[in-house]
């Protein structure tokens, strides 16, 4: 199978010399941002310093564009290492998701929702 990021022509948010950022075709909410490194590997362990330092640049000026169109009240930044983790894409890629404060009844836990009897915890 082909991979998506590399293969199609996708409009991009934001761009550097190693990353670029799109909108997320599957959008968690709206405004959920993908940074994706230009070089193919599928493991966020595989990235250069460079270019976790590229992604993260991206997060930054993506939190700031998204900060400035739509206010979000909060953030989920994720990324999904491996099958028995989720990932579906084998193109390793950072999630910025914006949360609001009536998207959920009780965000509590965040990311540890991705085992949903682990997210609320007392």
């Amino acid at each position: 199978m082909e991979c998506p990021f590399c293969s199609e022509k996708i409009n991009t948010v934001a761009e550097n010399d190693l990353a670029y950022a799109i909108y997320d075709k599957y959008p968690v909410s709206d405004g959920h941002i993908l940074i994706i490194p230009k070089r193919h590997f599928s493991s966020f362990f595989d990235a250069s310093v460079e270019e976790r330092r590229a992604m993260n640049d991206l997060l930054d000026q993506c939190k700031n564009i998204l900060d400035d169109v739509s206010a979000p009240h909060g953030y989920n930044i994720g990324i999904n290492c491996g099958e028995a983790a989720g990932q579906t894409i084998f193109h390793v890629h950072v999630h910025l998701i914006p949360r609001f404060t009536s998207d959920i009844n009780d965000p509590r836990g965040g990311v540890r929702g991705v085992i949903p009897e682990k997210r609320i915890y007392e």
